[in-house]
């Protein structure tokens, strides 16, 4: 019985629009319902009706008017007041909002680009100029005055790598205690490798050239790019490891491939064997991975396997011996395949920022915003926090109609010390434009009004009959009786224990239609006659 009522609340929920000069269908009391409302229900319904007898429009009406009739009963005992009720509607309504809140088609574009970026990649280098965290002007200023210096002495043939050697702040382009530095080369890498900034200019400069300067929350960086190639995909390896790299190591990983060479199995002498103590126990068996994530040496021979089960000769890196086995290749799947985990993973990553951002850009073109310059002093403060509130009233911009106070801006960031209050500034006036769009959806979001009215509507039946029928049919346990004694001649027996779910649900029917028939009596309902017939002949001609 819930089940369907719920259906029910699907089926012919709706919401009233006021629309000029609109035919009205049914009057009731004095709420008017417009022909095309009923008739975008009805058609809605019809996805749903599996015989003819289900389509007739006299029994929709009926349904329809009904529906209204239950729903005005629940906001008229005030239903909607609810804590639970209005709980779970900011909660729906959140839910809904989301896709608003996005950009689709820039969506789209990042998961093309993330595909792409999957399927190649590239070789890149850089020098990095950090930034505090916390950077002042003067700071982002002089960094982007440091690495244009920087640039330009590499755009007029200086070395890249002996400049990134020389001045990179990125502490691996440099020897230190006995390692070898990078010079600025990070290898390979594709999509998700990197923070998206760094990416982005990787994949948008060409073979040879450097790129202009660009910021990530590191710090300002240049990169060259050497190389671009098709993506290798994945591999699924495993290894034995000899961690000590004098002769006696040598000669152990020696020994090790000398019994692999007699046929005895690589999972069991990698219990034996191998110093990875992560691993030995799974007979030596590593998560795949793509280029980037081993160091060269390693990937270089864990590619370069060819078929499952293969292994290599034994091989030196700076962990120490390995003897690798390939279990599977994984390449790269085919578009349609991964476009949802790639869809999934940029929507839970900071490039959805990216989407946001460019609905926060569309709305600034929509909506008229004017800043106070006077009331932006305030950002000049050291210390916000020790701000006098009370001094604190101007409006520091408007959006349409909406004020935004000096307050409003302090409250948001006087605890926050992660970035200077310019910076502050603009978060906080986008978060605001977003979710002042946000709060005003239904008025520019028709679609969204209708939906989100809709499952209002259907949330309050839900709950009226609750009240109503449901948990008086299942606490009225002589009234149960009473209707079964009347309707005996019905059933095929006459224990109401046996059949008890199947009297309770015939009761559930009584009660409401009775209740439905005293909604109907104390309400003033009109039906336009030639409306209707003309609705009769719409549909009888399809």
């Amino acid at each position: 019985m819930k089940k369907s009522v719920l259906l029910i609340c699907l089926l012919f929920s709706f919401v009233l629009i006021a629309q000029k000069k609109e035919k009205v269908l049914v009057s009731i009391d004095n709420e008017k319902i417009t022909v095309q409302e009923f008739k975008r229900v009805y058609e809605k319904n019809l996805d749903a009706i599996d015989n003819e007898e289900a389509k007739d429009i006299d029994n929709n009406l009926e349904l329809f008017i009904n529906y209204r009739l239950k729903v005005r009963e629940a906001y008229a005992i005030k239903l909607d007041t609810l804590s639970s009720y209005k709980k779970e509607i900011e909660t729906y309504r959140n839910q809904l909002s989301a896709p608003y809140l996005q950009d689709s088609a820039f969506i789209n574009q990042l998961v093309r680009d993330a595909y792409f970026r999957t399927k190649n990649e590239v070789k890149a280098k850089h020098i990095l100029i950090r930034t505090p965290k916390v950077p002042t002007p003067k700071d982002t200023l002089e960094a982007y005055q440091k690495i244009i210096k920087i640039r330009n002495r590499i755009v007029n043939g200086e070395d890249f790598e002996k400049v990134a050697e020389e001045v990179s702040e990125d502490p691996s382009a440099r020897d230190f205690n006995g390692r070898k530095g990078n010079k600025g080369n990070l290898g390979y890498f594709s999509a998700f490798k990197m923070v998206f900034p760094f990416e982005d200019a990787a994949y948008n400069t060409k073979v040879g050239q450097v790129s202009k300067p660009f910021r990530t929350r590191f710090g300002y960086h240049i990169l060259k790019v050497d190389e671009f190639r098709p993506s290798k995909g994945e591999v699924e390896v495993a290894h034995i490891l000899v961690k000590d790299l004098s002769k006696k190591g040598e000669d152990k990983i020696n020994e090790v491939y000398a019994k692999l060479n007699k046929d005895e199995q690589f999972g069991s002498l990698a219990e034996r064997y191998s110093d990875d103590a992560g691993t030995k126990s799974r007979d030596g068996k590593l998560r795949k991975f793509g280029t980037g994530v081993m160091v060269k040496s390693f990937e270089d021979v864990a590619f370069s396997l060819e078929k499952e089960g293969e292994y290599s000769k034994p091989f030196k890196t700076r962990f120490g011996w390995h003897i690798v086995q390939l279990i599977k290749k994984h390449p790269v799947q085919p578009f349609d395949e991964i476009k949802i985990d790639l869809e999934n993973r940029i929507k839970s990553s900071s490039r959805a920022q990216l989407s946001q951002n460019a609905v926060i850009e569309r709305l600034k073109e929509k909506y008229s915003i004017q800043e106070n310059p006077l009331a932006k002093e305030i950002l000049n403060s050291k210390d916000l926090s020790k701000v006098d509130t009370d001094s604190l009233q101007q409006t520091m911009f408007t959006i349409n109609e909406l004020k935004i106070t000096q307050k409003d801006f302090v409250d948001f960031a006087k605890n926050r010390k992660d970035k200077p209050n310019y910076e502050l500034f603009n978060e906080f006036k986008d978060k605001t434009i977003l979710t002042y769009y946000k709060d005003n959806l239904e008025k520019s979001e028709p679609q969204f009004a209708s939906t989100l009215q809709e499952y209002k509507d259907g949330l309050l039946l839900f709950e009226l009959m609750q009240q109503k029928i449901w948990n008086k049919s299942a606490q009225d346990s002589l009234g149960l009786k009473n209707y079964f004694d009347k309707n005996i001649d019905n059933y095929k027996t006459k224990n109401l224990k046996e059949i008890k779910g199947e009297v309770m649900n015939d009761y559930q029917n009584f009660l409401e239609k009775n209740w439905i028939a005293d909604l109907r009596k104390n309400a003033i309902i009109t039906v336009d006659k030639k409306q209707l017939k003309n609705i009769k002949k719409h549909y009888n001609r399809k």
